[in-house]
């Protein structure tokens, strides 16, 4: 009994080094590692929650500081022009209705504001940005996460089955697209798989719609502060503006951005494999299928308005 005792945590420890180091290998995607992070803590727990609260945490700010050198400022401020006020539009209507929801669903307010930032911006890369800023606890970034994660999966085969069931050509299909699918990548894999120009397009304005994480991210420190005297300023978020700014205008060699950038993909992934396995029982159990009832909701009605804009725009 004692040994099977003793055993059980060793054998925790050692999945929990292997997963995290495989976490950080190309082939392994976040969505993966976030599921491989919950089923090691569903199974035989986290044997370290104090070390993976703490280093996630830190990664989390790092990676979302590194992603801004990916971010083609330039070409983002151009198309800024035509898709400034659709974004702003889908954002504020996401973000209220999210909020509506969420107290309706009687949610935490940190994982129903997780849960809308991912769905009116850029799914994980939004949360990422946002939850350090209103201090959210592990189990609400991963909910939030798995339900962001399994909509976008579904997006990436569902929207172009969708836009040519209803006729949508390239042009149209690839602001659908950008305006109504979480994740940056997802975006990219839906317009690549109807065409050229739609996958021009769905890029261009996934762009302007990403940079709404820098407004976002300043509104939340002044939505979540516990102190009516003090707000908690993000500076993470400056320094991501800075890595925008210096990857358009400083002479950095293709090489170096891209080498940050693919950094900062595999820290992100690890931290949600660390995310992921701090979610325990208990907290499923207690939140259930709410978030994911919010999530289809959410996007039930960015997908309505997008398909409403992009074809009369």
């Amino acid at each position: 009994m004692f040994a099977n005792q003793s055993f059980h945590p060793a054998l925790a420890r050692i999945l929990f080094v292997l997963l995290a180091v495989l976490s950080v290998l190309p082939f392994i995607s976040p969505s993966i590692a976030l599921v491989s992070g919950i089923v090691l803590s569903f199974l035989l727990g986290n044997p370290d929650p104090v070390f993976s609260k703490k280093v996630s945490g830190k990664l989390l700010k790092v990676a979302v500081v590194c992603l801004g050198f990916g971010i083609n400022l330039q070409e983002a401020m151009q198309t800024g022009k035509s898709g400034f006020l659709i974004t702003l539009c889908s954002v504020t209507i996401v973000m209220l209705l999210g909020y509506w929801l969420g107290r309706r669903y009687k949610l935490t307010r940190t994982s129903s504001y997780l849960i809308s930032a991912g769905t009116a911006i850029c799914g994980g890369s939004a949360i990422a940005a946002v939850a350090p800023v209103i201090k959210a606890k592990d189990e609400d970034i991963s909910i939030s996460l798995v339900t962001i994660f399994t909509l976008n999966a579904v997006a990436l085969v569902l929207f172009p089955l969708l836009g040519h069931l209803i006729g949508l050509n390239q042009h149209q299909f690839g602001m659908w697209a950008a305006i109504s699918i979480h994740d940056t990548s997802s975006v990219v894999g839906a317009g690549a798989a109807y065409g050229p120009e739609a996958l021009k397009v769905a890029t261009t304005v996934k762009l302007t719609r990403a940079l709404w994480i820098i407004p976002l991210v300043f509104v939340s420190a002044l939505f979540f502060r516990t102190d009516s005297k003090k707000i908690s300023i993000p500076w993470f978020i400056l320094f991501f503006v800075l890595a925008m700014v210096a990857s358009a205008y400083l002479p950095l060699p293709g090489w170096f951005t891209q080498g940050i950038v693919y950094l900062s993909k595999r820290m992100l992934t690890l931290t949600l494999f660390l995310i992921g396995a701090g979610l325990s029982r208990s907290a499923i159990r207690t939140v259930g299928y709410k978030p994911m009832l919010m999530g289809v909701s959410l996007w039930v009605v960015i997908g309505v308005l997008g398909l409403v804009v992009s074809l009369c725009w």
